[in-house]
């Protein structure tokens, strides 16, 4: 075992198949239900979740490459893996933006694959994906960075139903200030779309708008989903007879906006 996985031991680890891999130095795909993690001598080159935009969308809607390059460099280089090196070599773009793309698309995806409910995994050895070699990542910086976003989403606004609600925005509070970026993805936001939505529409990852509503919701730019009753316990007590209720959190905020529109 390296350095790098003995950091990481099979009960903290968010992925301990993963964390056996690597320190195998295994070559092959890592499949599970939100995404796919591919390896190579145990370092992760690429991933892939149906849950994120996918290194094209980041490349053509929020990149600057035009989807006809795109295609070009899929249908040369596909079949021989090499999509990667046909975009730098043909001049479709540069090399470092390639590179910062590709490490967005791998963080991103590698956060819905490695998520709590995303089943059981199956390694499928010798597996390469077709977009090539760019750069590799070691799997024990992934799982760091992965724990590292959830507990990030959790700091900002901790209301997971958010994540995959419609987005519905909220008007701002008079003298609030609202970042161009923010702006972009209100303007999106049309009480239908989710962040998943969102994410493909802006061409952005899929966790940095995860975050972007987090912080709007906490702004109180859109609204927070209420989380469902609980199911009602037999021989509970009735609710008149208990001695405390839970806050009506739409008041709060209400009485929040206020506030702040005083101030």
């Amino acid at each position: 075992m390296t350095a790098a996985t003995a950091t990481v031991t099979s009960a903290t680890a968010v992925s301990p198949l993963l964390t056996r891999l690597a320190a195998e130095r295994a070559t092959g795909a890592l499949l599970r239900d939100r995404g796919t993690l591919f390896l190579e001598d145990g370092r992760i080159v690429h991933a892939e979740s149906p849950s994120t935009p996918g290194l094209e969308v980041l490349l053509t809607t929020g990149g600057g490459l035009a989807p006809e390059r795109w295609n070009e460099a899929v249908n040369q280089a596909g079949a021989r893996r090499q999509v990667a090196r046909f975009l730098v070599d043909s001049g479709g773009m540069a090399g470092g933006e390639l590179e910062i793309c590709h490490l967005a698309a791998i963080f991103d995806a590698a956060f819905f694959a490695l998520s709590p409910g995303s089943g059981p995994s199956r390694f499928r050895r010798g597996a390469t994906h077709w977009i090539g070699s760019v750069r590799s990542v070691p799997a024990a910086a992934v799982e760091r960075e992965t724990r590292r976003r959830r507990e990030l989403l959790d700091a900002v606004w901790p209301y997971p139903r958010l994540d995959t609600a419609p987005v519905v925005p909220r008007p701002a509070a008079p003298g609030q200030t609202i970042t161009a970026r923010q702006r972009l993805l209100l303007r999106q936001a049309d009480g239908v779309r989710t962040p998943a939505d969102l994410a493909w529409a802006l061409g952005r990852p899929a966790f940095h708008t995860l975050l972007d509503v987090r912080r709007l919701a906490a702004a109180g730019l859109v609204e927070t989903p209420h989380e469902p009753a609980p199911a009602p316990v037999a021989g509970a007590l009735p609710d008149w007879m208990t001695q405390t209720q839970s806050p009506d959190v739409a008041l709060l905020r209400r009485l929040r906006d206020a506030l702040e529109a005083s101030l």
